[in-house]
């Protein structure tokens, strides 16, 4: 089923956890990361650090408080970053540059051209809708 070369590509040595950032794919978020905001106190915090404890807690499905505590922040600055990012649109950006990477990598247009509606996708868009009253 996996041949050496799938084996090769999904390797992750060098770092603590298996779903730690390799240095090529921090290289690619890295620049999507916003800086700190002007006017307060300089970023202390290792963003790919945090970004590191993001992933594992994505990929492990544990609660906040389970964050392990050597390498990591602290859960509070994990959870707040996460939160800002939430807010600011971060995750959308890191979403569709890592979907046209794809994408291209594949030899496909960079943006999709098409997409697919089944009726049970309409049924509950419709069924979401607020009603307004006239």
């Amino acid at each position: 089923m996996w041949s050496d070369e799938h084996r090769e590509t999904y390797r992750r040595e060098g770092g603590r956890f298996p779903s730690d950032l390799t240095d090529a794919e921090w290289g690619r978020l890295a620049r999507l990361i916003p800086p700190a905001k002007p006017g307060g106190r300089p970023r202390k915090t290792d963003m790919r650090a945090a970004m590191n404890a993001i992933l594992y807690l994505l990929r492990t499905g544990c609660p906040w408080r389970f964050l392990p505590r050597d390498g990591f922040p602290p859960r509070s600055t994990v959870y707040n970053i996460f939160r800002q990012f939430q807010r600011d649109g971060v995750w959308e950006a890191i979403w569709a540059e890592l979907r046209t990477a794809l994408r291209e990598h594949l030899g496909r247009e960079a943006s999709p051209s098409a997409a697919v509606l089944d009726s049970q996708s309409v049924k509950s868009a419709e069924k979401g809708a607020v009603a307004t009253a006239l």
